[in-house]
């Protein structure tokens, strides 16, 4: 077998629903862990409004929180070489006493 046909053997199909491909918007993103995982939880906090859901929770090994961490790092410099630096805005100050360790968003 060449190298050629071993990484076509080897590649990973994804799947994407037309309802999965929508996605869903967030403008906050809380993070909480443990010693053997990671929960991100990504809301849509609408000004004024004395409440938010959670919109999306995904769970995440350690390793894989690690991978996602450089790979944003890694997107948003290529992001601002083409658009110029993103601004930083002030934090949010909303209270967040979700039970869990310390949230950072």
């Amino acid at each position: 077998m060449n190298p050629n046909e071993q990484q076509q053997q080897n590649q990973l199909q994804i799947e994407l629903s037309e309802e999965m491909a929508e996605g869903v918007y967030a403008n906050l993103v809380i993070i909480t862990h443990s010693n053997s995982e990671f929960v991100l939880d990504f809301i849509n906090v609408m000004p004024g409004a004395p409440k938010a859901k959670v919109k999306s929770r995904i769970v995440v090994t350690p390793q894989h929180a690690k991978r996602l961490m450089k790979a944003l790092a890694e997107n948003v410099k290529k992001f601002e070489q083409v658009n110029g630096v993103i601004k930083d805005v002030e934090p949010m100050s909303l209270p967040m006493t979700f039970g869990g360790p310390t949230a950072q968003a």
